[in-house]
């Protein structure tokens, strides 16, 4: 008799550890390359998740395991994992809406601006309404410093030096750098080393985290200190699905955390990351390239406004409120 009523509360206890096991979610999270400055405010995300919901919510980070980052957008569209991170300028048709925050000399010039402008942008119907499109609802971006090159051989000390050099440059950067006659290519960060190292490449514009995580510091000759011509926009999303499927209290745990996250982003970024960039080039020997104020404002005029413009008749095209989209862009920046 005592063997079977142990037998029923074992039986009992396993049950309740299959129930308890059911009710956990887990939401698999495509990043790429490695945990770095980059990734630190997703990777601040799952820990308070984590610990808000006592682990009954969790999001395991995958770097690299689930797409490249070229395919986070698609496999969010197709509830492949539920939530990714992605570069708008990896693939502009899919995401036109968003490319605004990447046009060149746009004047962004701090990590905390670059939250305020691309959280309005996300919260534009018209922007939302495009990433509905592949089932995917932005929850923050990953703000990104201005972009520099470092590059090898001998530095364009005037920006007439950049004729004819090949270099990666993605999105409105690589508009940019064409128009003083740079011959840009974009590819993905994980190739940029390869490129640059067998010669496809001269120089290689990145934020100084992703020159410091993918090598291309290491070989450097030379670094441009001020050319500051934009940056990308990177947001972290969720499948819409997957989002709507959640109870009430995790979701709360998710979208609660999001501030925290970004701010956890923004200290790591300008008291770790930075703090280690001026001794790195220093400890490599790499060149410091200042360029003439006079000369980067002629740059900027003779970019900026064209690209702008392009830009919104592009993008008026597609049916998107282009201009709108402009506007609170660069109302925002102007305050």
């Amino acid at each position: 008799m005592k063997s079977k009523t142990f037998g029923i509360a074992v039986s009992a206890v396993i049950g309740l550890s299959f129930a308890t096991e059911a009710m956990a979610t887990e939401w698999n999270v495509s990043l790429w390359g490695k945990r770095r400055a980059f990734t630190e405010h997703v990777e601040k995300l799952a820990e308070l998740v984590s610990a808000k919901t006592n682990g009954e919510f969790t999001l395991n980070l995958s770097y690299g395991g689930l797409a490249n980052n070229k395919e986070n957008l698609d496999g969010i569209s197709i509830g492949a994992f539920e939530m990714a991170q992605f570069c708008a300028g990896y693939h502009e048709d899919k995401n036109p809406s968003i490319t605004v925050l990447e046009l060149p000399f746009l004047g962004v010039d701090t990590l905390e601006k670059e939250i305020e402008v691309s959280m309005a942008v996300y919260q534009h119907p018209a922007v939302q309404e495009d990433l509905a499109r592949w089932n995917a609802t932005l929850l923050m971006p990953s703000p990104l410093p201005q972009y520099n090159f470092v590059g090898v051989g001998e530095p364009p000390r005037t920006l007439a030096d950049f004729q004819g050099l090949t270099v990666r440059a993605t999105g409105g950067i690589g508009k940019a750098m064409e128009a003083i006659g740079a011959v840009p290519t974009s590819m993905d960060a994980t190739e940029v080393r390869q490129a640059m190292d067998s010669g496809v490449v001269k120089a290689v514009s990145f934020a100084p985290h992703a020159h410091m995580s993918f090598g291309t510091v290491e070989n450097a000759k030379w670094w441009t200190t001020n050319l500051n011509p934009g940056t990308v926009n990177c947001p972290v999303v969720a499948n819409t699905d997957a989002l709507n499927a959640l109870s009430d209290a995790e979701r709360d745990a998710l979208m609660s955390s999001i501030d925290e996250a970004l701010k956890h982003y923004v200290d790591f970024y300008n008291n770790e990351t930075m703090a280690k960039w001026g001794p790195l080039l220093d400890e490599k020997g790499v060149e410091r390239v200042t360029y003439d104020a006079a000369a980067l404002a002629s740059f900027r005029d003779t970019v900026s406004g064209p690209a702008a413009k392009s830009w919104i008749e592009e993008n008026n095209a597609r049916g998107l409120p282009a201009q709108d989209l402009y506007d609170l862009v660069d109302g925002l920046i102007a305050k």
